[in-house]
């Protein structure tokens, strides 16, 4: 049987930390930061883990 392929996005969106959660980015943490407040951008700074749901199907596009 041929080896399973990672989807080259999600590979670009999540990360899996040493306990096998998914870990995502925030929305809006990329630009337009004039247009936020200081205490916003640090809020959206830190990474979120996934959602249950979510995160299965994220667990299987990357390939675990």
């Amino acid at each position: 049987m041929p080896k399973m392929k990672t989807h080259s996005g999600a590979k670009k969106r999540f990360r899996v930390t040493g306990t096998g959660k998914i870990m995502h980015q925030r929305a809006r943490h990329v630009h337009k930061f004039q247009e936020r407040t200081a205490t916003a951008a640090r809020r959206l700074a830190n990474d979120k883990v996934l959602s249950p749901p979510d995160a299965k199907t994220a667990k299987k596009l990357l390939g675990r």
